[in-house]
């Protein structure tokens, strides 16, 4: 299981240097009436592929990991048990659900700023909810 939590924790540096690109490049193209080239269209379907991966190995943790899962039970006065077992999971839940929306939303726009205003929009409402949902005391622990 400790592998599955370094992925878990690893792939979040990629995501988020990856989510920052990809809305940077949407805003450029938004506000400079770029092409939505092929390019485009790869980096929203690996941004949000990756997403996909991070949430299974995520679920792993929690499923078969997590003190939660294991007696059922927690202290929702718990700081700690309330961000494990509720907080981390339903922001992380939200933010990739806002990254499907932009994807398909991009996808089926057919004008190219559309495209782009769609993708900068909710990659950064999913950018936003994946910051809140970090455990940031933990990194480097």
């Amino acid at each position: 299981m400790n592998i599955v939590f370094h992925a878990h924790s690893g792939l979040r540096w990629l995501i988020l240097l990856l989510i920052v690109f990809l809305i940077l490049k949407s805003l450029i193209g938004w506000f400079s009436g770029g092409i939505y080239s092929k390019f485009d269209k790869i980096l929203g379907s690996a941004t949000v592929g990756l997403l996909d991966l991070q949430l299974i190995l995520g679920f792993l943790l929690y499923f078969l990991h997590s003190a939660f899962t294991k007696n059922l039970t927690f202290n929702m006065s718990n700081t700690s048990e309330r961000f494990w077992s509720v907080e981390h999971l339903i922001l992380m839940i939200l933010a990739i659900s806002a990254a499907h929306i932009g994807k398909v939303k991009a996808k089926k726009s057919e004008i190219n700023r559309t495209k782009f205003k769609f993708q900068a929009i909710f990659f950064f409402i999913s950018l936003i909810l994946m910051i809140m949902g970090i455990p940031w005391n933990r990194i480097g622990a």
